[in-house]
């Protein structure tokens, strides 16, 4: 028996336009990876302490055309920009 009827239609999913990005199967950004997941662990999952790390894994996704180029502001590093413009 089919598992659906006439009056219904076939889901056909489609990627999101943001939040999806291809997977580093050659390893490129491995060891920052790495690097920032040990940080998570040794701080107790907060985030905050590990931003240095995780801007250095965002730039390297997109360095190596990982991800889609991005201000910074955009991926959350704001108040860092501004503290670089300050001094």
């Amino acid at each position: 028996m089919s598992s659906y009827t006439f009056s219904q239609r076939l889901f056909t999913p489609t990627p999101p336009e943001r939040g999806s990005f291809p997977l580093d199967h050659e390893g490129r950004c491995k060891n920052t990876m790495i690097k920032y997941m040990r940080c998570l662990v040794e701080n107790r999952n907060q985030n905050t302490m590990c931003r240095d790390v995780a801007k250095e894994y965002l730039g390297c996704r997109m360095d190596h055309e990982l991800m889609a180029r991005e201000e910074w502001s955009k991926l959350g590093f704001a108040d860092e920009i501004k503290d670089t413009k300050e001094t």
